[in-house]
């Protein structure tokens, strides 16, 4: 997990811990596995309804590597694209057949692919921005189902604290129990306004974040691998995709 993306969890822990803290309010008071139940069990149950099991498995497979370094690097990237145009130049496109493709990632790996086969570099370009714009709907979507969840959990914390109500009303007659009883309701409502704040909608925004990143990587290589195509030279190249850095959110 990177440092920042830790940071922000301790954060949150430390603020609602202190909160309990200084009101001198038990913290067992903030867990109640019913109100877990409903709310993260109505959540989860409302997005498998409304989501196809492929947009579900993208999406949750973005956890692994959430919050973890980006694979490539906009300025290791920039050197690998001067690399090659340094060999295609001095020993032509088919010699960059021989460059080891095991750390490349799938869409350099493409790109480098379709170079050595001599692709028209406008067919070259329209291939790598289809590519581009696909990978982006798809984390797009992926994104949306944690957007979803944030939009559910709350509500369905509601949901779950107007039934600790109803149940608490069992209680009228006797006071301890009523106010115990309500106070276990009010827990739904906050696991709900937290999941959502908390951690699906961060975890919706960071999944854009990392795609940014790597739209943008793929964006530049894109455009290397089209002046490698055309015969620039790594000094113009090097110019050309130095401005990505500007624009890097990593």
């Amino acid at each position: 997990m990177s440092k920042i993306g830790l940071l922000g969890f301790i954060v949150i822990a430390v603020c609602i811990i202190f909160a309990q803290l200084y009101h001198d309010a038990p913290l067992s008071s903030l867990f109640d596995l019913a109100a877990f139940l409903i709310v993260f069990g109505g959540t989860l149950g409302a997005i498998l309804i409304q989501s196809s099991f492929k947009q579900l498995q993208h999406a949750f497979k973005q956890l692994v590597n959430l919050f973890a370094r980006p694979a490539v690097l906009l300025e290791i990237q920039i050197n690998l694209l001067k690399r090659w145009s340094v060999i295609s130049r001095q020993e032509g496109l088919l010699s960059l057949e021989k460059q080891n493709t095991d750390d490349l990632d799938s869409f350099s790996e493409m790109a480098l692919a379709m170079l050595v086969d001599g692709c028209d570099p406008v067919d070259l370009q329209q291939i790598l921005e289809q590519e581009i714009e696909l990978e982006m709907d798809q984390h797009e979507r992926s994104a949306q189902v944690f957007d979803a969840m944030g939009g559910y959990s709350p509500t369905i914390g509601i949901i779950g604290a107007v039934l600790g109500l109803i149940q608490a009303m069992a209680f009228l007659d006797q006071p301890e129990l009523l106010g115990q009883g309500i106070a276990v309701a009010f827990v739904a409502t906050i696991y709900g306004v937290a999941f959502a704040n908390f951690l699906f909608l961060p975890i919706a925004n960071k999944i854009r974040l990392n795609y940014q990143h790597k739209a943008l990587c793929n964006e530049m290589t894109m455009v290397g691998v089209i002046a490698i195509a055309h015969g620039e030279n790594s000094l113009l190249l090097e110019r050309r995709l130095h401005g990505y850095l500007a624009r890097a959110v990593y």
